[in-house]
């Protein structure tokens, strides 16, 4: 896969696409180590050399100085670039091109689940919000999940019965409309 040519080791491509898929979470080593189930000494030296290449940002914690947060670095020259890179390689840059931008009548669009968390996953998790014709969006839904090999799962709303409460009990999730 390209990818892996592009960043080498297969580490180093699942932080990034942990920290890239949605920048605005913040994770610990430990938490790291467990979810890429790699020793804590192989991510700290990866998180070392991204945070080199200045692609994440570190801080301290506030409750427990002795530990360090991990987060993407939004600020980076390249961010946007390599953002794209991983929505593609997970398929979400094509939902947007393929599904969003077809129905017209979407007016807001959660992404839940493994990806909203920053881990790659076999399933896109998605809240649609708006008054779209349902046999399309399967249609297209089907025809998206064949080019990116990922199942599509989707929680329609009517805009009038959406409430941003619903979000709550999702957990983490991103606007993809933004």
């Amino acid at each position: 896969m390209i990818l892996d040519q592009l960043f080498s080791g297969k580490i180093r491509l699942r932080l990034l696409t942990r920290f890239l898929l949605n920048p605005s979470t913040t994770v610990f080593l430990r938490g790291l180590e467990k979810e890429l189930d790699v020793s804590s000494n192989t991510v700290r030296l990866e998180l070392n050399k991204l945070s080199d290449m200045h692609l994440i940002e570190e801080r301290e914690d506030e409750g427990n100085g002795k530990t360090k947060l991990f987060s993407a670095n939004i600020k980076h020259p390249l961010f946007k670039s390599l953002r794209g890179i991983i929505l593609q390689h997970v398929g979400i840059d094509q939902i947007i091109d393929q599904v969003l931008n077809q129905l017209g009548n979407v007016e807001k669009v959660y992404l839940t689940g493994d990806l909203a968390l920053g881990r790659n996953s076999p399933f896109i998790d998605l809240i649609l919000v708006g008054n779209v014709d349902r046999a399309y969006l399967f249609r297209l839904t089907e025809r998206v999940e064949n080019l990116i090999d990922k199942k599509i799962r989707i929680a329609l709303y009517k805009t009038e019965e959406f409430q941003e409460e619903k979000l709550k009990e999702v957990g983490i999730y991103m606007n993809l409309l933004d």
